[in-house]
């Protein structure tokens, strides 16, 4: 598969058609586990059943992200599930909180932790970080496209 990396800020890709999912969880230790069994539902009544593994992958490391590193009461997960890709959104009340790219921890040599967006960067099409709300930004979004196989670009 050939990745496209994004960066900060950048907008998720345009999701002309396809069918659009939406979760809100309280920001509690069983969002990522509700995250997880809301995706594989989806995915698999949509016949997407190739991406199960990886999106429950992606959407737990993001999810856990918006829990372990925000005080945001809400994190929105948002599912646009096209022919050939899916997209996956997950927000938080926390804009100030941005997730950092792996290759910036990289360059640092950090080790420990902060290993979940290099999943998603390995396992996704595309992936960024959108920061919502103009000049009074007051939610951001980490999200990931997944591709069935044999169709990304």
């Amino acid at each position: 598969m050939t990745h496209v990396h994004t960066t900060a800020y950048s907008a998720p890709p345009d999701p002309r058609g396809g069918e659009i999912y939406r979760l809100a969880l309280p920001n509690t230790s069983s969002a990522a586990k509700l995250s997880r069994d809301f995706i594989a539902s989806l995915l698999t009544v949509s016949r997407h059943c190739g991406l199960v593994d990886d999106a429950r992958l992606c959407v737990t490391e993001v999810v856990t992200n918006a829990h372990r590193h925000t005080r945001t009461p809400l994190i929105r997960v948002r599912v646009t599930i096209q022919r050939k890709l899916v997209t996956v959104s997950v927000a938080d009340d926390d804009h100030w909180a941005l997730p950092e790219p792996p290759a910036f921890r990289d360059l640092r040599g950090e080790q420990e932790g902060g290993r979940g967006l290099l999943l998603v960067e390995r396992l996704a099409l595309a992936w960024g970080m959108t920061v919502l709300g103009g000049c009074f930004p007051y939610r951001k979004a980490v999200w990931f496209t997944l591709a069935r196989a044999g169709s990304a670009p």
